[in-house]
């Protein structure tokens, strides 16, 4: 079976969650249309002496306003649409399975008001299951599609709209809220609540050690193969208390605090805009940050000895930050 038809009838079974989706067949009709043009426009009386247009293959050459003009913007539109709605329902499910007491039964209620399930422990997994797999075939719709526009153009314009979604954060096999899913996965795979309904939680993925340096790798289709990092490049250790930067680097919180030069008190919210990532050098990507609370919990459960270990050494510090904070937030408020 074609993507194209198996990508439609996937979409299809999921018109009652209302999710959009990338216009794949319309999208082709656009370089289809751009390749029909560009073979008219090669076999004219006018090209068909010129033997550098006649060993072009029917190749549309830079630039294109057929494709260059509708092809990148309603592609760019409709990624940006797929990849907030996952981002959106994503971090619902997330806060649901991390809400207590009366904040987990309003977000219930809240939930079954608007018609998102009916909030138990069955659906909340069979939601994240499906939200992975969303995220996977729109991912693969796109790389796909980008291949066909290369096929069809001698151009640099496909890797250049690549590098815009990069520093866009729109690379949804990038995205915090699927490491996160992951994480909760394997989280309640490995609970006995979970053990139950083991029929129902996401397969594939697991948090190894090589060397005694963890990462994720997730095997989440035959195209779509992950390996997500999870040592600090700044303490060369386990991520303790993980935060996720919008540029894709992940660092302990505290590590974060100091590359951004602000204080756990202030928070990575203070950082100034020039402030870099002390990896890929990218430019204001702290103001983005999120804290990974299912990875945190997934490898406090995985490496409890280094765990409290990294909690005791860093206790010292916090206080001693906050003693500071708030002793220096007195004398300003005295004028001393």
């Amino acid at each position: 079976m074609k993507f194209c038809k198996k990508y439609e009838e996937y979409m299809q079974t999921q018109d009652h969650k209302k999710l959009p989706g990338v216009g794949f067949k319309n999208l082709k009709k656009i370089l289809k249309r751009c390749r029909r043009e560009t073979t008219q426009l090669q076999n004219s009386p006018l090209l068909l002496n010129d033997s550098a247009h006649h060993n072009s293959h029917a190749r549309c050459l830079h630039p294109c306003p057929v494709c260059d003009g509708s092809f990148f913007p309603s592609l760019m539109k409709e990624m940006s649409v797929v990849v907030g709605c996952f981002n959106e329902r994503a971090q619902k499910v997330l806060d649901v399975h991390l809400a207590t007491g009366f904040h987990k039964y309003f977000m219930w209620c809240k939930g079954k008001l608007h018609g998102q399930g009916n909030g138990n422990h069955h659906s909340l997994i069979q939601e994240g299951k499906d939200l992975v797999g969303y995220a996977v075939i729109n991912a693969i719709a796109m790389r796909k599609i980008l291949k066909k526009y290369d096929k069809i153009h001698d151009s640099k314009q496909g890797q250049a709209f690549r590098s815009q979604v990069q520093s866009m954060h729109m690379e949804l096999l990038q995205s915090p809220w699927l490491c996160e899913l992951i994480a909760f996965h394997i989280n309640l795979r490995e609970s006995k609540k979970a053990l139950r309904k083991g029929s129902e939680i996401l397969e594939g993925c697991s948090l190894i050690f090589n060397d005694g340096k963890p990462s994720l790798s997730c095997e989440l289709s035959d195209a779509v193969k992950l390996e997500i990092d999870l040592t600090c490049s700044i303490c060369l250790d386990t991520v303790f208390d993980p935060v996720y930067l919008s540029c894709g680097h992940i660092f302990c919180f505290m590590c974060a605090c100091k590359s951004g030069s602000v204080t756990i008190v202030d928070g990575l919210k203070a950082t100034e805009p020039t402030a870099k990532c002390p990896l890929c050098r990218q430019a204001g990507v702290y103001n983005g940050s999120l804290h990974l609370d299912e990875l945190n919990i997934l490898l406090s459960r995985r490496c409890p000895e280094y765990w409290e270990e990294r909690l005791q050494s860093e206790r010292a510090e916090r206080i001693r930050q906050t003693k500071e904070h708030w002793e220096s937030q007195s004398r300003a408020f005295l004028g001393i």
